[in-house]
């Protein structure tokens, strides 16, 4: 659908930055999809194939979520389930200000933002636009799938502001 680039926070999520680029330097992204869409929510990705199928991923890392930076849109966040520190490869892009995700404490920890879309939020919209649908036991999967066709890293240069 486009090409979306993605600058990194690695001062505030250090871990979390060197875990997504020790997957993109793999090739891991590569033929991955994004594989849940709900609009007014967030685009995710980084874990299936087209048909559905996990990958193997690596051990899952500690949660940064309490690094001061919030869920605002077009911010790149850590996928994890309820466990907190339970992140591995997948992540998902911010379509709104979700505050709800932010870090609040113990109680209600929060999704670790680790990026800012730099350019492409217009693709990041696009993808949002999709019709979606159950697929197996997964439900706002994109009828058509959305393939990451490559991952790469072009700079190392934090995101600006804004």
């Amino acid at each position: 659908m486009g090409e979306i680039r993605i600058g990194l926070y690695e001062k505030e999520a250090p871990e979390t930055v060197q875990n997504f680029l020790g997957y993109v330097n793999d090739g891991f992204f590569d033929g991955t999809i994004f594989h849940r869409v709900i609009p007014n929510f967030m685009v995710q990705g980084g874990g299936f194939t087209p048909d559905m199928q996990q990958k193997q991923t690596k051990r899952p890392i500690r949660n940064e979520a309490d690094n001061g930076l919030q869920n605002d849109e077009g911010t790149v966040a850590m996928a994890r389930t309820n466990a907190i520190h339970s992140a591995t490869s997948q992540f998902f892009i911010n379509v709104t200000r979700n505050s709800f995700l932010d870090h609040q404490g113990q109680a209600n920890f929060g999704y670790c933002v680790f990026g800012r879309v730099i350019e492409g939020l217009d693709v990041v919209k696009q993808i949002e636009g999709v019709q979606t649908g159950r697929h197996g036991m997964y439900d706002d999967v994109p009828l058509e799938p959305i393939v990451i066709q490559s991952a790469t890293v072009v700079a190392a240069a934090e995101p600006a502001d804004g």
